[in-house]
């Protein structure tokens, strides 16, 4: 299993410290369910729904708050891994790419489904891992189908199923 440096910081109050530790466990998961057998890197901002909203006007030009925003550094298809010519000379760690998640809005959608925040925030990372590994959900069709399918098995491994 390789090392992953998950490097999270927080610019909201409320990121109790068992928030990081869990989130970099549930990241390391779904990185190993994937078959990302190369060392990367993948830095985690939580905010709140002001600062994911700043982060998508400025990023992708929409003036909305989200629960989940990601930026790959590859354009990989899904399946596709990270490769050795990928790492940074410096570290020897691929840098995977960069997650935002809106720590307001986990706790709301966690209410509004009824289940735990861990939880929600475990859904959000596995998500945003997921597109940092080429998976997307922009159509209604098989594309958003196979990513169903890895977030319902990586959930499943994390033990927090439906």
């Amino acid at each position: 299993m390789p090392k992953h440096d998950i490097i999270i910081s927080a610019d909201v109050p409320g990121v109790e410290e068992d928030v990081r530790p869990f989130l970099r466990k549930v990241i390391q998961i779904a990185l190993d369910a994937e078959g990302v057998e190369i060392p990367c890197e993948v830095n985690v901002l939580v905010t709140g729904d002001a600062g994911i909203r700043q982060i998508n006007l400025d990023m992708r030009q929409v003036d909305a708050s989200t629960d989940v925003l990601s930026f790959p550094m590859f354009d990989l298809a899904p399946g596709d891994k990270p490769s050795e010519e990928d790492a940074d000379p410096a570290t020897g760690l691929v840098p995977l790419g960069d997650m935002c998640i809106s720590l307001e809005r986990a706790k709301a959608q966690a209410e509004e489904y009824g289940h735990p925040i861990d939880r929600e925030l475990a859904y959000l990372a596995v998500h945003s891992v997921l597109h940092l590994l080429g998976y997307d959900h922009l159509d209604e069709g098989p594309m958003k189908v196979q990513m169903r399918e890895r977030e319902e098995a990586v959930m499943a491994e994390l033990g927090l199923e439906r």
